[in-house]
């Protein structure tokens, strides 16, 4: 891939695709810029080096209609503020309209395009959308590493069309952390995977059997793991068609000498509610009607014992159901210990991101990763779509 910085963009009119996909209350008031932050380096560059400069994200999932709680707008003002320069609005991705306030763009001008997945050719990866798209700019530049998994046309298929297509500084940080802790980490490696599923982690467990040396399991997925032991779970969320795999990849781990850790105790509840009355048990007591919804204070600190003679640390997921106060006293511990250990740290998904910024822990992480999904999809082992597509201009240019 060919960075930014190896290219002219002075007078040229340079295409950004960021992910500007933040959380926002009832109200529209963005809760969490981070990854706003995030691009900024990329976006001064290209402003310090005199570039006409068009940014474009997406926003929630509006499945292509104009949903106006979706809109692009209160980020244009956020942006404003940050870089401290007036950022044009425009009312929609693609059409005359756009082209004509692209082509009134002056140097160091922003245009901020309206929501890419208000059309459907988007997420389609459609090529027309890409062209028009790519029609826009003399530069294409991606540096949305947190939807760089996805094969949508803005990240993929506009690779084929910008007359040049290179990373941003962001794309290029977040791949580089990435080779770090897989390609040559410092041992003891531990990776701390959680969240409801085992089905959206098990590739990313079995590639990892190849570079940890001990793997943490929280979240609901615990569960699924805990039953392929023998335990029972009560009620609590599993997945029965993964319990064999769970069993498997515990086998696995056990004859690499891989150490496994799973909960040992759990806070339980009837429902998932916040009103919801709650104990506390060992993981051989759960209740039959009960639900485990969290790790317990004795796993808690069984996990930070884990950590002490960590080097490395990767963590996806959380500990328990986050989003309900009494559930998430799991992963704020695990966000402490995470914090406090003496290692290269790396940290990725959002409910995790979340996690810490409210703790306030995010100056003692070493790397806070702006993806969920396509952090997951490296620790797979596989190659992101958009970078393939990046890298596929670079092999035709060489060509």
């Amino acid at each position: 891939m060919k960075s930014i910085r190896e290219i002219d963009i002075t007078n040229k009119t340079v295409f950004i695709r960021v992910d500007f996909n933040v959380p926002m209350d009832e109200q529209q008031n963005i809760t969490n810029d981070t990854r706003i932050q995030a691009v900024l380096p990329t976006l001064r560059y290209a402003l310090d080096n005199q570039a006409k400069l068009i940014v474009a994200s997406h926003m929630g999932r509006p499945k292509g209609k104009k949903l106006p709680e979706l809109s692009l707008k209160p980020i244009a003002k956020r942006l404003g503020r940050l870089l401290e320069k007036d950022v044009k609005m425009a009312n929609d991705c693609i059409g005359p309209d756009v082209k004509s306030l692209v082509s009134a763009m002056k140097t160091s001008d922003i245009v901020l395009l309206e929501n890419l997945r208000f059309r459907r050719e988007e997420q389609k990866n459609n090529d027309k959308f890409a062209k028009e798209l790519a029609s826009l700019c003399d530069v294409y530049v991606n540096d949305a590493f947190a939807v760089s998994h996805r094969v949508n046309a803005s990240v993929v298929a506009i690779t084929k069309y910008a007359p040049v297509s290179v990373a941003g500084f962001l794309l290029q940080k977040e791949i580089g952390y990435f080779s770090k802790i897989m390609a040559n980490p410092q041992h003891p490696v531990v990776a701390i995977i959680g969240g409801a599923k085992v089905s959206d982690k098990l590739m990313a467990l079995a590639n990892m059997l190849d570079h940890v040396d001990k793997f943490i399991i929280g979240g609901a997925m615990a569960n699924t793991f805990l039953k392929s032991k023998g335990y029972g779970v009560g009620k609590s969320k599993i997945e029965e068609n993964l319990v064999e795999a769970a069993g498997s990849i515990m086998k696995k781990a056990a004859k690499r000498k891989i150490k496994f850790y799973l909960p040992v105790d759990a806070v339980v509840a009837r429902r998932f509610d916040p009103k919801a009355q709650t104990k506390l048990v060992p993981i051989q007591e759960i209740p039959e009607n009960w639900m485990a919804m969290d790790i317990g204070p004795a796993t808690s600190l069984l996990f930070s014992e884990v950590l002490y003679d960590a080097k490395t640390v990767i963590w996806n997921g959380p500990m328990g159901a986050l989003e309900i106060d009494s559930f998430s006293r799991g992963t704020i511990a695990m966000v402490h210990s995470v914090a406090n250990c003496y290692a290269l740290t790396i940290v990725g998904g959002g409910e995790t991101d979340i996690a810490i910024h409210k703790e306030k822990a995010d100056d003692r992480i070493t790397y806070i990763s702006t993806g969920g999904g396509a952090f997951l999809t490296m620790l797979e082992g596989k190659t992101l779509p958009a970078v393939a597509a990046l890298q596929n201009c670079e092999k035709k240019m060489d060509k």
